[in-house]
């Protein structure tokens, strides 16, 4: 009997435009990726749902859970679903005016090709630099966002109007009208609590209807080390208005001076919204360009582990639910030999060979 060989795969995904038998498919951004949706198709399979971090109405975070069937529109198990990674979620093209940019994975029925879900995904150390002094049940995980995902922010929202985007406009006081010159941070500074004033009123008539739109594995370590704790890994889903709260709480609890990045992106959000409310369509890339603020538009914001831990403490943070052990059942075929240790947990995996004996 000729035995069947193995060929280097990632658990749970058939059909995508990856080829995981290539070295380039292993690579630092394509792996950062790739690994978490295996890792959600694994967690499915074990029958462990992800952490769904959700905004009630008084904006407090909820914390729930969210199947990975749910999550990709479709299950994982389904021979009708394809991966397509970095590609446009083509349902929100109605609401850009030029083109839509890339997101990390769109998932989409191989029957008709049709659109499913679509969403970032940030693979995250855990602790951070901010909280690896911290005693365990503190640790936190930056995040680091970059401007596409506040355009998806933005049309996941709009796309509650998509049949009357001028109901949208109830939510912004007159005086936005009045406005002439949104590049100048002088005239813009004074608006900004008013403008997580509006946010907020849109997200409370419509707290029912928030979408999962970033999916944030975590990978947890022994503190400072590159040693990889026995309980690893987890998968937090952020719902848009999750999302949108973590721009606007720091804000909304201090004295604004400056436009800082965060202070901006929550601009860049609100400008689109407020032109989509006008005329059912904005334009994204002129909004990020021409309000820049003089800081280079290379991401919109992070928000460091001290901070993000606010919003994600719970138990699966300290204690995350699948083992280091269990890698070796989501990297399949070898696959760890063509990874290129580039980033700490490529290298972590590939200079820990024992996790796969």
């Amino acid at each position: 009997m000729v035995s069947q060989i193995i060929k280097p795969s990632l658990f749970g995904i058939k059909h995508s435009n990856r080829d995981f038998e290539q070295k380039d498919t292993w690579g630092k951004n394509q792996f950062n990726s790739s690994f978490p949706v295996a890792l959600a198709a694994y967690m499915e399979h074990k029958s462990i749902a992800n952490v769904y971090l959700t905004l009630d109405k008084k904006q407090k975070i909820k914390y729930d859970n969210i199947s990975t069937q749910k999550l990709f529109g479709i299950s994982p198990y389904s021979e009708d679903l394809f991966y397509s990674f970095e590609s446009v979620y083509t349902p929100y093209e109605r609401f850009v005016i030029g083109e839509l940019p890339r997101i990390d994975l769109v998932t989409q029925r191989c029957s008709d090709g049709v659109a499913l879900k679509g969403m970032e995904i940030k693979l995250t150390a855990l602790p951070d630099n901010s909280t690896c002094d911290l005693s365990d049940n503190q640790f936190g995980t930056e995040i680091v966002t970059r401007p596409p995902t506040i355009i998806y922010l933005a049309c996941s929202i709009a796309s509650l109007y998509q049949k009357s985007h001028l109901s949208l406009r109830q939510y912004f006081d007159t005086k936005f009208d009045k406005l002439r010159d949104w590049a100048n941070p002088e005239i813009v500074l004074p608006h900004i609590k008013d403008m997580i004033d509006s946010l907020d009123r849109i997200l409370t008539d419509n707290n029912s209807k928030q979408e999962p739109i970033i999916m944030q594995p975590v990978w947890k370590t022994e503190g400072k080390s590159s040693r990889l704790s026995e309980n690893c890994l987890d998968i937090f889903v952020w719902s848009n208005f999750a999302f949108v709260e973590l721009i606007a709480r720091e804000l909304r609890n201090q004295q604004i001076s400056k436009i800082t990045r965060q202070a901006r992106t929550l601009v860049w959000l609100f400008k689109m919204l407020y032109d989509f409310s006008k005329t059912g369509q904005f334009y994204p890339k002129q909004i990020i360009d021409d309000y820049s603020y003089n800081t280079l538009n290379d991401k919109a914001f992070s928000a460091s582990g001290i901070v993000t831990h606010q919003f994600m403490k719970c138990p699966e943070l300290t204690k995350p639910r699948i083992k280091a052990s269990e890698i070796k059942e989501i990297i399949l075929g070898g696959g760890q030999n063509l990874l290129s240790p580039e980033r700490r947990f490529d290298a972590i995996i590939f200079n820990t060979p024992e996790l796969f004996n």
